[in-house]
Protein backbone atom coordinates (compact mmCIF):
# COMPACT_ATOMS: atom_id res chain seq x y z
CA UNK A 1 0.00 0.00 0.00
CA UNK A 2 1.32 3.49 -0.95
CA UNK A 3 2.27 5.47 2.02
CA UNK A 4 2.50 9.46 2.31
CA UNK A 5 3.54 12.30 4.43
CA UNK A 6 0.93 14.07 7.05
CA UNK A 7 0.86 16.56 9.77
CA UNK A 8 -1.08 14.58 12.86
CA UNK A 9 -2.03 16.48 16.03
CA UNK A 10 -2.50 14.54 19.33
CA UNK A 11 -3.35 15.52 22.62
CA UNK A 12 -1.63 12.67 24.48
CA UNK A 13 0.49 13.59 26.71
CA UNK A 14 0.07 17.10 25.74
CA UNK A 15 -1.46 18.82 22.83
CA UNK A 16 1.73 18.51 20.10
CA UNK A 17 1.80 17.72 16.04
CA UNK A 18 4.27 15.83 14.05
CA UNK A 19 5.19 14.82 10.83
CA UNK A 20 4.90 10.90 9.76
CA UNK A 21 4.78 8.54 7.12
CA UNK A 22 1.22 6.52 7.12
CA UNK A 23 -0.49 4.81 4.79
CA UNK A 24 -2.95 5.52 2.42
CA UNK A 25 -6.33 6.09 3.72
CA UNK A 26 -8.73 3.44 2.80
CA UNK A 27 -12.13 4.23 1.35
CA UNK A 28 -16.10 3.82 2.40
CA UNK A 29 -18.38 4.02 0.92
CA UNK A 30 -19.77 7.29 -1.24
CA UNK A 31 -16.28 8.70 -0.62
CA UNK A 32 -13.37 9.71 -2.63
CA UNK A 33 -9.93 9.59 -2.60
CA UNK A 34 -7.73 12.34 -3.27
CA UNK A 35 -3.89 12.67 -4.01
CA UNK A 36 -2.98 16.67 -2.67
CA UNK A 37 -1.61 18.61 -4.68
CA UNK A 38 -2.20 21.58 -2.68
CA UNK A 39 -3.52 22.90 0.76
CA UNK A 40 -3.35 26.48 2.83
CA UNK A 41 -3.11 27.95 5.88
CA UNK A 42 -5.86 29.52 7.11
CA UNK A 43 -5.93 31.56 10.67
CA UNK A 44 -8.19 28.50 11.44
CA UNK A 45 -5.58 26.03 10.73
CA UNK A 46 -2.84 28.90 12.50
CA UNK A 47 -4.68 27.98 15.55
CA UNK A 48 -4.95 24.62 15.17
CA UNK A 49 -1.51 23.71 14.53
CA UNK A 50 0.19 25.66 17.45
CA UNK A 51 -2.43 24.54 19.90
CA UNK A 52 -3.99 28.20 20.67
CA UNK A 53 -7.98 27.63 19.46
CA UNK A 54 -9.87 24.79 20.21
CA UNK A 55 -10.23 24.02 16.36
CA UNK A 56 -9.95 20.05 16.65
CA UNK A 57 -13.15 18.11 17.62
CA UNK A 58 -10.78 14.69 17.66
CA UNK A 59 -7.89 13.31 17.94
CA UNK A 60 -5.40 12.62 16.17
CA UNK A 61 -6.60 14.07 13.61
CA UNK A 62 -5.05 15.95 10.35
CA UNK A 63 -5.36 19.19 9.95
CA UNK A 64 -5.95 21.30 6.78
CA UNK A 65 -9.31 22.91 5.85
CA UNK A 66 -8.64 23.40 2.43
CA UNK A 67 -7.07 20.64 -0.42
CA UNK A 68 -7.17 20.44 -4.01
CA UNK A 69 -5.94 17.56 -5.88
CA UNK A 70 -6.22 14.89 -8.50
CA UNK A 71 -9.06 11.84 -7.87
CA UNK A 72 -6.57 8.28 -7.33
CA UNK A 73 -10.12 6.48 -6.24
CA UNK A 74 -14.12 6.86 -6.43
CA UNK A 75 -16.67 4.84 -4.58
CA UNK A 76 -19.11 7.41 -5.90
CA UNK A 77 -20.41 8.03 -9.64
CA UNK A 78 -19.90 11.73 -9.25
CA UNK A 79 -16.75 11.43 -9.49
CA UNK A 80 -14.10 9.48 -11.75
CA UNK A 81 -10.27 9.02 -11.20
CA UNK A 82 -8.51 12.20 -12.87
CA UNK A 83 -10.81 14.30 -12.53
CA UNK A 84 -9.41 17.83 -10.75
CA UNK A 85 -11.37 18.86 -7.26
CA UNK A 86 -10.93 20.74 -3.91
CA UNK A 87 -12.86 20.91 -1.19
CA UNK A 88 -12.92 23.42 1.02
CA UNK A 89 -14.54 23.54 4.92
CA UNK A 90 -17.42 20.48 5.31
CA UNK A 91 -15.17 19.64 8.63
CA UNK A 92 -11.96 18.42 6.72
CA UNK A 93 -9.30 19.51 8.97
CA UNK A 94 -11.89 19.92 12.03
CA UNK A 95 -13.64 16.61 12.75
CA UNK A 96 -12.23 14.55 9.28
CA UNK A 97 -8.71 13.99 8.31
CA UNK A 98 -7.52 17.16 6.36
CA UNK A 99 -5.23 18.61 3.88
CA UNK A 100 -2.00 18.35 5.73
CA UNK A 101 -1.54 14.87 4.02
CA UNK A 102 -0.61 13.62 0.56
CA UNK A 103 -4.12 11.76 0.17
CA UNK A 104 -7.23 12.69 1.88
CA UNK A 105 -10.52 10.88 1.85
CA UNK A 106 -13.59 12.57 1.96
CA UNK A 107 -17.36 12.25 1.23
CA UNK A 108 -18.71 12.82 -2.19
CA UNK A 109 -20.94 15.04 -1.74
CA UNK A 110 -18.05 17.72 -0.08
CA UNK A 111 -16.32 18.08 -2.96
CA UNK A 112 -16.23 20.74 -5.87
CA UNK A 113 -15.27 19.91 -9.08
CA UNK A 114 -12.59 22.42 -10.28
CA UNK A 115 -13.94 25.31 -11.74
CA UNK A 116 -12.54 25.90 -15.43
CA UNK A 117 -10.87 29.09 -14.95
CA UNK A 118 -8.50 27.87 -11.92
CA UNK A 119 -5.77 26.10 -11.84
CA UNK A 120 -5.44 23.81 -8.68
CA UNK A 121 -2.96 26.27 -7.04
CA UNK A 122 -5.10 29.21 -7.61
CA UNK A 123 -7.95 27.59 -5.91
CA UNK A 124 -6.19 27.42 -3.25
CA UNK A 125 -4.44 30.30 -3.26
CA UNK A 126 -8.14 31.23 -3.01
CA UNK A 127 -8.99 28.63 -0.36
CA UNK A 128 -11.38 28.89 2.35
CA UNK A 129 -10.09 32.88 2.95
CA UNK A 130 -11.29 33.49 -0.60
CA UNK A 131 -14.32 31.61 -0.47
CA UNK A 132 -15.52 33.29 2.52
CA UNK A 133 -14.42 36.76 0.80
CA UNK A 134 -16.83 35.52 -1.73
CA UNK A 135 -19.49 34.27 0.80
CA UNK A 136 -19.42 38.40 2.45
CA UNK A 137 -20.05 39.81 -1.21
CA UNK A 138 -23.00 37.45 -1.98
CA UNK A 139 -24.64 37.94 1.62
CA UNK A 140 -24.15 41.35 1.00
CA UNK A 141 -25.56 41.36 -2.00
CA UNK A 142 -28.71 39.41 -1.13
CA UNK A 143 -28.86 42.15 1.23
CA UNK A 144 -29.70 44.73 -1.43
CA UNK A 145 -25.84 45.58 -0.60
CA UNK A 146 -25.55 48.55 -3.36
CA UNK A 147 -21.77 50.76 -4.39
CA UNK A 148 -24.89 53.71 -4.06
CA UNK A 149 -24.88 53.29 -0.16
CA UNK A 150 -21.36 54.09 0.37
CA UNK A 151 -18.04 52.84 0.32
CA UNK A 152 -16.90 49.64 1.95
CA UNK A 153 -15.05 49.64 4.88
CA UNK A 154 -12.33 46.42 5.22
CA UNK A 155 -10.95 45.52 8.61
CA UNK A 156 -7.94 43.30 8.79
CA UNK A 157 -7.07 44.26 4.33
CA UNK A 158 -3.71 42.64 4.71
CA UNK A 159 -4.70 39.43 5.77
CA UNK A 160 -6.22 36.33 3.78
CA UNK A 161 -9.87 37.03 3.54
CA UNK A 162 -9.61 40.95 3.64
CA UNK A 163 -6.94 41.14 0.53
CA UNK A 164 -9.29 38.76 -1.33
CA UNK A 165 -11.95 41.10 -0.41
CA UNK A 166 -10.91 43.97 -1.60
CA UNK A 167 -10.39 42.92 -5.08
CA UNK A 168 -13.82 41.05 -5.02
CA UNK A 169 -15.82 44.52 -3.79
CA UNK A 170 -14.16 46.68 -5.99
CA UNK A 171 -14.29 44.55 -8.79
CA UNK A 172 -18.41 44.25 -7.97
CA UNK A 173 -18.11 48.10 -8.09
CA UNK A 174 -17.54 49.05 -4.42
CA UNK A 175 -15.67 51.39 -3.42
CA UNK A 176 -13.48 50.37 -0.78
CA UNK A 177 -11.25 51.71 2.31
CA UNK A 178 -8.87 49.21 3.63
CA UNK A 179 -7.92 48.74 7.06
CA UNK A 180 -5.02 47.53 8.17
CA UNK A 181 -2.40 48.09 11.08
CA UNK A 182 0.12 47.34 8.23
CA UNK A 183 1.17 50.97 6.96
CA UNK A 184 4.44 49.59 4.70
CA UNK A 185 1.67 47.36 3.26
CA UNK A 186 -0.85 50.24 2.27
CA UNK A 187 0.13 51.04 -1.28
CA UNK A 188 -0.57 47.22 -1.98
CA UNK A 189 -3.76 47.37 -0.81
CA UNK A 190 -4.28 50.49 -3.10
CA UNK A 191 -3.10 47.87 -5.91
CA UNK A 192 -5.75 45.68 -5.24
CA UNK A 193 -8.30 48.00 -5.34
CA UNK A 194 -8.77 49.82 -2.24
CA UNK A 195 -9.55 53.49 -3.09
CA UNK A 196 -8.31 54.40 0.45
CA UNK A 197 -6.58 52.69 3.22
CA UNK A 198 -6.22 53.72 6.86
CA UNK A 199 -4.59 52.43 9.92
CA UNK A 200 -7.40 51.37 13.10
CA UNK A 201 -5.70 54.39 14.97
CA UNK A 202 -7.19 56.82 12.36
CA UNK A 203 -10.41 55.84 12.36
CA UNK A 204 -11.58 57.64 15.30
CA UNK A 205 -15.20 56.16 16.01
CA UNK A 206 -16.22 58.04 18.48
CA UNK A 207 -18.54 57.07 21.41
CA UNK A 208 -21.98 57.87 20.65
CA UNK A 209 -24.53 55.18 19.85
CA UNK A 210 -25.04 56.20 16.86
CA UNK A 211 -22.30 58.41 15.01
CA UNK A 212 -22.06 60.52 11.42
CA UNK A 213 -22.35 58.42 8.23
CA UNK A 214 -18.89 57.16 6.72
CA UNK A 215 -19.66 53.69 5.30
CA UNK A 216 -22.35 52.03 3.03
CA UNK A 217 -21.19 48.87 4.81
CA UNK A 218 -18.32 46.58 6.02
CA UNK A 219 -16.74 43.53 5.97
CA UNK A 220 -14.90 42.90 9.67
CA UNK A 221 -12.06 39.95 10.19
CA UNK A 222 -11.38 41.70 13.59
CA UNK A 223 -13.92 42.20 16.41
CA UNK A 224 -14.24 43.54 19.49
CA UNK A 225 -13.99 47.52 19.48
CA UNK A 226 -13.66 47.62 16.03
CA UNK A 227 -16.75 46.10 14.98
CA UNK A 228 -18.29 47.90 17.25
CA UNK A 229 -16.90 51.20 16.35
CA UNK A 230 -18.13 50.32 12.51
CA UNK A 231 -21.32 49.60 13.52
CA UNK A 232 -21.98 52.78 14.48
CA UNK A 233 -20.97 54.45 11.58
CA UNK A 234 -23.00 52.70 8.93
CA UNK A 235 -25.58 54.20 7.07
CA UNK A 236 -29.21 53.71 5.74
CA UNK A 237 -29.94 50.02 5.51
CA UNK A 238 -25.90 49.17 5.36
CA UNK A 239 -25.02 45.75 6.20
CA UNK A 240 -21.59 44.38 8.09
CA UNK A 241 -19.87 41.17 7.07
CA UNK A 242 -18.59 39.23 10.35
CA UNK A 243 -16.19 36.83 9.85
CA UNK A 244 -12.96 36.90 12.11
CA UNK A 245 -11.85 37.33 15.95
CA UNK A 246 -8.61 38.33 14.99
CA UNK A 247 -8.96 41.14 17.94
CA UNK A 248 -11.53 39.78 19.99
CA UNK A 249 -14.84 37.67 19.88
CA UNK A 250 -17.09 39.91 21.64
CA UNK A 251 -18.86 42.48 20.85
CA UNK A 252 -20.18 45.70 22.99
CA UNK A 253 -22.23 47.43 21.41
CA UNK A 254 -26.04 48.68 21.05
CA UNK A 255 -29.32 48.22 19.10
CA UNK A 256 -29.59 51.76 18.24
CA UNK A 257 -27.35 51.20 14.61
CA UNK A 258 -29.91 48.09 14.07
CA UNK A 259 -32.88 49.95 14.86
CA UNK A 260 -32.62 53.10 13.53
CA UNK A 261 -30.99 53.02 10.60
CA UNK A 262 -31.55 49.33 9.52
CA UNK A 263 -28.08 48.16 9.67
CA UNK A 264 -27.52 44.07 9.23
CA UNK A 265 -25.11 42.53 10.40
CA UNK A 266 -24.23 39.40 8.57
CA UNK A 267 -22.99 35.95 10.23
CA UNK A 268 -20.67 34.61 7.16
CA UNK A 269 -19.69 30.58 7.32
CA UNK A 270 -18.06 29.26 4.92
CA UNK A 271 -18.09 25.82 7.02
CA UNK A 272 -21.29 24.70 6.77
CA UNK A 273 -22.05 26.94 3.51
CA UNK A 274 -24.70 24.62 1.74
CA UNK A 275 -23.22 22.52 -1.01
CA UNK A 276 -25.67 23.82 -3.73
CA UNK A 277 -24.60 27.72 -2.55
CA UNK A 278 -20.92 26.42 -2.17
CA UNK A 279 -20.44 25.25 -5.83
CA UNK A 280 -21.94 28.40 -7.38
CA UNK A 281 -20.00 30.55 -5.53
CA UNK A 282 -16.74 28.29 -6.61
CA UNK A 283 -17.83 28.89 -10.14
CA UNK A 284 -18.27 32.94 -9.40
CA UNK A 285 -14.27 32.61 -8.15
CA UNK A 286 -13.23 30.69 -11.43
CA UNK A 287 -15.05 33.49 -13.62
CA UNK A 288 -16.54 36.53 -12.83
CA UNK A 289 -15.64 36.82 -9.55
CA UNK A 290 -12.26 36.07 -9.86
CA UNK A 291 -9.09 38.26 -7.67
CA UNK A 292 -7.52 40.35 -10.77
CA UNK A 293 -4.50 40.21 -8.61
CA UNK A 294 -4.54 36.61 -7.25
CA UNK A 295 -0.60 35.78 -7.27
CA UNK A 296 0.06 38.74 -6.18
CA UNK A 297 -1.94 38.10 -2.88
CA UNK A 298 0.15 35.20 -1.85
CA UNK A 299 2.58 35.85 0.53
CA UNK A 300 4.60 32.27 0.20
CA UNK A 301 4.51 28.61 -0.70
CA UNK A 302 5.88 26.40 1.69
CA UNK A 303 6.19 21.97 1.99
CA UNK A 304 4.46 20.11 4.92
CA UNK A 305 7.73 20.44 7.15
CA UNK A 306 7.17 24.14 7.32
CA UNK A 307 3.54 24.54 8.16
CA UNK A 308 4.22 25.12 11.53
CA UNK A 309 6.53 27.70 11.77
CA UNK A 310 4.67 29.49 9.07
CA UNK A 311 1.30 29.22 11.31
CA UNK A 312 3.16 30.90 14.69
CA UNK A 313 4.26 33.72 12.19
CA UNK A 314 0.73 34.23 10.94
CA UNK A 315 -0.79 34.44 14.64
CA UNK A 316 2.20 36.73 15.27
CA UNK A 317 1.05 38.76 12.95
CA UNK A 318 3.82 38.63 10.14
CA UNK A 319 2.41 37.24 7.40
CA UNK A 320 -0.07 39.01 4.92
CA UNK A 321 -2.53 37.83 2.69
CA UNK A 322 -2.31 34.27 1.18
CA UNK A 323 0.10 31.07 2.16
CA UNK A 324 -0.27 27.92 0.67
CA UNK A 325 1.17 24.13 1.47
CA UNK A 326 2.80 22.56 -1.89
CA UNK A 327 2.89 18.57 -1.66
CA UNK A 328 5.25 17.01 -4.30
CA UNK A 329 4.70 13.54 -4.91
Amino acid sequence: MTTTKAIIISNKPTYHSKLVEQKQPTLQSGEVLIRTRYSSVNYKDALAITGKGRILKNFPLIPGIDVSGVIEKSTSPEFEKGQLVLINGCGLGEVYNGGYSGFVAAPADWVVPLPEGLSLKEAMIIGTAGFTAALCLKRMIQMDQTPEKGPIAITGASGGVGSIAIQLFSRAGFEVIAISNKKGFHPQLKKWGATKTMAPSELNFGQRPLEPTRFGGAVDNVGGELLAGLCRHVGLWGNIACVGLASSHELRTTVMPLILRGVSLLGVSSNNCPTILRKKIWEHLGSDWKPSHLMETLDCEVPLEQVVSVSEKMLQRKTKGRIIVSLDQ
